[in-house]
């Protein structure tokens, strides 16, 4: 899954081309690649493709440009990788390194076909909202919701706030279906399937885990369930309505939609690992489309972006809507919208999205007021955030990225250790890091907050304050504002009674059961569901009756991360009889405990 900082798009007015009508999501028509245009030649050394530069660009430009691409392998070292700068709409540089295959020694060129995962989501929206600036009748919105209402459960569709609007910009309050598999029983490197998979798991997401509109969270999900809508209100393929309203205006010339992610176009391998530990190729064995699914070349994405930077003047296009900043129900400014996310940097607005699956990690980012763009492509997990964010900030002039200094504040609090938010049932971690600096884990990640007092820190995206016994956090890139009591150090999770958390629990809502087995302090955690029996999972107690499941590896990558399992007391105080299960993407799932 992602979270914000891996999050642009555009499209002028299209021409209403008529595909023949298929209904299949896998079917294209995008010419297939050929065996040769796919395999390049095999060396016994890397083939550095030389940096290339638009021939009418400032030299001045130019030069620091290619510094600043010549030295991104060095910095961020992995398997291989490409990146480009688009300026003022034509391509000012870009340059490709390493391998596409380490096996095989070939290497990554401009044509080598990556998955962009969840820079999908953008262009989704740019199609759906072309569709829906060319609906002179209407006829598109009705069969759109009409679709909506047969894909998700009617108590969902009843709530007069879940709008497509809400939806696209993670507003929905619908859990992630990709964090619930781990729930259904899903392996890691397991099948998922667009047809057989997909709609069962859209009838198994339960209820809202907030109410929509009034905050964010990602959720693939949304996307994933428009994608299937747009087929079905339209007759047409989500990747025929791609290629004829995006790709070919664009002059994306590979890209597609290829939802299985077993079969990525060779010669292209995913590798996780470091230098340390040595790169191991990662097979994945999941579709996806909707949230994710589309695949491109260097060159399709340096088309995307002149295309983007070409169409974002014009007030009437997709691209210009969809980019507008977007708001929570109640008229705040929110920052992600349509598959796009913002963030302010020294005065500007930088649009942009990120993507992520086992193996790879790819990023662009667009400063429409500088008219550059940035995009990123890995194929290893390497952050690929930030290494667009440095070529950004040098090419487009954005103030460095903060570094520590020595000079830095020793200041320390005394209220580091667990809390629980007891509204969504997350457990929340608080621990010093650097000095005059506190790690923050809630959201999947920590978070790294300035220690501002004794008693508050603080960051662009945070504000943390605490009072005895209790937490006052308030997420803004989010919209959440939560309040955590503190938990008492775990000690025995029995405290010397006899408490049996072992057994059998069940959950209607979302058909899904686990099994809790282990004794005293080693706990482990086995879901059952649709998908299968997945692995047992290991739990550390961190204060009474709250425990966290680790879950770094799961069917989507990256991982859903620690789980808080919260264990539920009868009226007696003392007998187990259910327990919440749920993590940032995916709250509050009640169990309820089986004889």
């Amino acid at each position: 899954m992602l979270e914000l900082l891996e999050y642009i798009s555009i499209l002028p007015e299209f021409t209403n081309v008529q595909r023949k009508v298929t209904t299949s999501v896998f079917s294209t028509t995008r010419p297939r690649l050929s065996t040769q245009h796919l395999h390049h030649q095999s060396a016994d050394r890397e083939q550095n493709y030389p940096i290339e530069f638009s021939p009418t660009a400032d030299m001045s430009t130019s030069e620091s440009i290619r510094r600043t691409l010549e030295s991104v392998p060095s910095k961020f070292r992995g398997p291989g990788g490409a990146v480009a700068v688009v300026k003022d709409g034509e391509l000012a540089g870009q340059h490709v390194w390493g391998y596409a295959n380490l096996d095989a020694r070939i290497s990554i060129t401009p044509t080598t076909i990556f998955p962009i995962c969840s820079i999908s989501k953008q262009m989704v929206c740019l199609v759906l909202t072309d569709l829906l600036q060319n609906d002179k009748d209407k006829a598109f919105e009705d069969a759109l919701h009409k679709a909506l209402h047969e894909l998700l459960p009617q108590d969902l569709m009843a709530n007069k706030d879940l709008t497509v609007e809400r939806m696209v910009a993670m507003q929905s309050g619908l859990r992630d279906y990709w964090a619930l598999t781990v729930l259904w029983g899903a392996t890691p490197g397991g099948r998922f399937s667009i047809y057989q998979d997909a709609p069962k798991a859209l009838k198994r997401l339960g209820g809202f885990h907030f109410a929509p509109g009034t905050e964010m969270s990602y959720c693939n999900s949304n996307f994933m369930t428009l994608g299937i809508a747009i087929e079905k209100a339209t007759g047409q393929t989500l990747g025929g309505l791609l290629e004829s309203r995006l790709f070919d205006p664009a002059g994306m010339k590979t890209a597609a939609l290829r939802p299985d992610t077993e079969r990525l176009p060779a010669p292209l391998v995913g590798y996780e690992g470091s230098d340390e530990n040595g790169y191991v190729a990662y097979q994945n064995r999941i579709e996806w489309a909707g949230d994710a699914g589309i695949q491109a070349s260097l060159e399709d994405m340096v088309a995307y972006e002149k295309h983007i930077d070409h169409s974002s003047s014009s007030a009437h296009s997709a691209y210009q809507k969809n980019s507008q900043e977007p708001h929570y129900i109640d008229g705040s400014a929110a920052n992600y919208g349509y598959g796009l996310a913002r963030i302010e940097a020294d005065g500007m607005t930088v649009v942009g999205h990120g993507g992520a699956l086992a193996g790879f990690r790819l990023h662009r980012w667009y400063v429409a007021e500088k008219r550059v763009s940035v995009v990123a492509l890995l194929n290893s997990d390497m952050d690929s955030a930030e290494v667009a964010g440095y070529v950004l900030r040098n090419v487009a002039g954005l103030p460095a990225k903060e570094q520590q200094k020595g000079s830095l504040s020793e200041t320390k609090v005394e209220w580091t250790g667990y809390y629980l938010d007891e509204e969504a049932n997350l457990a929340i971690a608080v621990s010093h890091g650097g000095p005059g600096e506190l790690l923050i884990y809630y959201a999947g990640h920590e978070d790294k907050v300035k220690i501002t007092d004794s008693t508050k820190a603080s960051s662009k995206g945070m504000t943390v304050s605490y009072e005895v016994g209790k937490l006052s956090i308030h997420r803004l890139r989010e919209g959440r504002k939560l309040t955590a009591k503190s938990l008492a150090p775990p000690g025995s999770p029995n405290d010397g009674e006899e408490v049996i958390y072992t057994g059998s629990y069940r959950s209607e809502e979302i058909d899904s059961k686990f099994h809790c087995t282990g004794t005293g302090e080693m706990l482990y955690v086995a879901f059952d569901g649709y998908l299968g029996e997945g692995p047992a999972h290991l739990m550390k107690h961190i204060g009474k009756d709250v425990w966290w499941l680790a879950c770094q590896r799961s069917l989507d990558a990256p991982a859903s991360g620690n789980w808080t399992v919260v264990f539920h007391r009868g009226e007696d105080g003392k007998a187990i009889q259910g327990a919440t299960v749920g993590c940032w993407l995916a709250r509050n799932v009640k169990f309820v405990k089986k004889e």
